[in-house]
C-alpha cells in the first residue's frame, strides 16, 4: 500500500488555511500511481449559491487551488505558481453536504509556466465541473508578503522529502 503523501498547508488560505475561520481546511494527497493530486471535501451549506447547491465561485476556487497544486506532484513543494487564466466548465450542480472528490493534473510544466486541469467528481462518479488553467511562477512580491508565520506553516507541513521521493519512484516508468 503506498504511503499517503500530503501536500503542505497554509494558515490564511480560503481553501486550506488552518487559522482561517471560514476556510474549508482542504488537504491534498499526491497520488503518484494515477499521476494526479486529489482531495475529498464536504462543502458546507453556508457555501451555497442556491439551497443545496455549491456557489459557482466556490467551485471555481476549489478547482483553481487543486489544479494549481498539481505542479507539486513532482515533490518540489516550493514550486508554487499563481493562476494567469482559469476556465471553468459547470456540467451540473455541485451539491453541498456530500463528499466531493477533486483531482488535479499537470498537462505541461516548463518550470516558469504550466497548464493544468481539474475535475470535481460527485459521489455517483459523475463530473460536476472541470477547469483548465494557465499558471506562472509566483512573483517574489507575493511570496515575500507571506510573512514568517505562513512560511513556517508551509515548511512545517511539508512531507518528508525522502519518503515522498521514494513513493514517487515506485510509479515512474
Amino acid at each position: 500500500m503506498p504511503e499517503k503523501i500530503y501536500q503542505p498547508t497554509s494558515l490564511s488560505c480560503l481553501i486550506c488555511g488552518k487559522d482561517n475561520p471560514v476556510s474549508l481546511k482542504v488537504q491534498w494527497l499526491n497520488n503518484y500511481e494515477k499521476n494526479q493530486i486529489e482531495t475529498t471535501v464536504v462543502i458546507p451549506h453556508e457555501f451555497c449559491g442556491y439551497r443545496g447547491t455549491t456557489h459557482g465561485g466556490i467551485v471555481a476556487a476549489l478547482l483553481d487551488e487543486t489544479a494549481g497544486r498539481a505542479v507539486m506532484l513532482n515533490n518540489d513543494f516550493d514550486h508554487l505558481m499563481v493562476t494567469m487564466k482559469l476556465e471553468t466548465t459547470y456540467k451540473k450542480p455541485t451539491p453541498t453536504g456530500v463528499p466531493i472528490k477533486i483531482i488535479g493534473r499537470v498537462v505541461k510544466d516548463s518550470g516558469s509556466r504550466a497548464t493544468v486541469k481539474g475535475e470535481m467528481i460527485l459521489p455517483d462518479g459523475t463530473v460536476s465541473a472541470t477547469c483548465s488553467a494557465l499558471l506562472c511562477k509566483m512573483p517574489d512580491n507575493i511570496r515575500n508578503a507571506w510573512g514568517e508565520a505562513e512560511m513556517k506553516e508551509w515548511d512545517d507541513t511539508k512531507p518528508d522529502q525522502e519518503l515522498a521521493d521514494t513513493e514517487r519512484r515506485k510509479f515512474q516508468p
